[in-house]
């Protein structure tokens, strides 16, 4: 199982200057990603948002210079907004991406969690749906094969037109992100693409069928299931103590969960929900090394999955505590999870 990172380099939404605050978050960003292929991580992904809260509008143009200064780890976004971006400029900058790093970039492409991209890029909501699945379809035709003859309704035809760079190894690795639909889950399963299942409340546990539904998809529409991939993505810390990993990132989770929940409609969380969340059997996987460790492994058993991204640097987390986060995942949970699992398999 790969064991990775994934964050939206959260920034101050309410700091005096936000050109020195994204400049500040960008910087220790690509000193994470540095430190996160030292220590023997597998992969370390990106999201994009347009929101005064985050600074990675463009994971392409941040995961390019942190494939200049890694050697291993691989870099996806997480997600790519594809409803509200063009296929082809999404292709040509992560081959871009691609080809700096040495062929370690993949796309995780999604319909968002926000929706303030489409008024930007002039997209009607109304369209939410088609617009991914057209999208998706060019994307898929894009990676496939070199020049490229198209037709959608939601945007302009291609006809027999070429598209550069390309890849390092030929095609880039497509995943569908999703966060719960189920519908999201069956069409990743029918095109027979990788599927990351986001992971932010409640009991993971109720969320296994889903997979079983993905497998199912893909079963039904003839697809390769020995070909299938999927990844939980989650919300988590590291700390030498699990108190310790409590008391740091309960403060900056709780704070961005209810920014968000106003804007939702949820009810605000606390300590004691935080707390109960973060127990063998709740969504936050968070503790010192071997509580996380043990607990991912428990999760792989009910999951079968063959990824997991852990979100550790969520709101105004300090730089420090997500470093020691992140040399800690590597050296000690990451070899724990390894050893356990491969302990499992020589059981079986």
């Amino acid at each position: 199982m790969e064991l990775g990172l994934y964050t939206f380099a959260d920034v101050d939404p309410n700091a005096a200057d936000r050109g020195r605050e994204g400049e500040r978050r960008l910087k220790n960003l690509l000193e994470e990603i540095e430190l996160a292929d030292q220590v023997g991580l597998d992969v370390f992904g990106l999201g994009e948002h347009h929101r005064v809260d985050y600074a990675a509008s463009a994971p392409a143009v941040v995961l390019a210079a942190a494939a200049a200064r890694t050697k291993n780890i691989r870099l996806t976004s997480a997600v790519t907004v594809l409803s509200s971006d063009d296929p082809v400029r999404v292709f040509q900058q992560f081959s871009t991406v691609d080809l700096i790093s040495g062929g370690r970039a993949e796309i995780m492409a999604g319909r968002g969690s926000f929706i303030e991209s489409f008024p930007l890029f002039g997209y009607a909501l109304d369209d939410y749906d088609q617009l991914f699945e057209e999208k998706l379809d060019l994307l898929l035709a894009l990676n496939e094969s070199e020049t490229v003859s198209w037709n959608g309704t939601m945007r302009a035809p291609l006809a027999g037109l070429s598209v550069y760079p390309r890849p390092a190894h030929g095609k880039l690795p497509i995943w569908i992100a999703v966060g719960g639909t189920p519908q999201s889950v069956a069409r990743a399963g029918a095109y027979g693409l990788p599927l990351a299942l986001a992971i932010i409340g409640g009991t993971p546990s109720r969320y296994a069928p889903l997979f079983d539904l993905y497998r199912e998809a893909a079963r039904r529409s003839g697809q390769d299931g020995a070909k299938l991939k999927t990844s939980i993505n989650v919300h988590g810390f590291i700390a030498d103590t699990t108190q310790a990993a409590a008391d740091a990132f309960y403060g900056p989770q709780a704070e961005v969960m209810n920014r968000i929940g106003r804007e939702r409609g949820w009810g605000p969380t606390n300590r004691a929900h935080f707390d109960q969340s973060t127990g063998p059997d709740g969504a936050i996987f968070l503790g010192d090394p071997e509580t996380v460790a043990r607990k991912i492994v428990a999760h792989q058993k009910i999951f079968r999955n063959d990824r997991f991204l852990l979100q550790m640097a969520i709101g105004l987390m300090p730089h420090d505590h997500i470093l020691r986060g992140i040399e800690l995942y590597g050296t000690k949970v990451a070899p724990m999870v390894r050893e356990m699992l491969a302990e499992a398999t020589a059981s079986a």
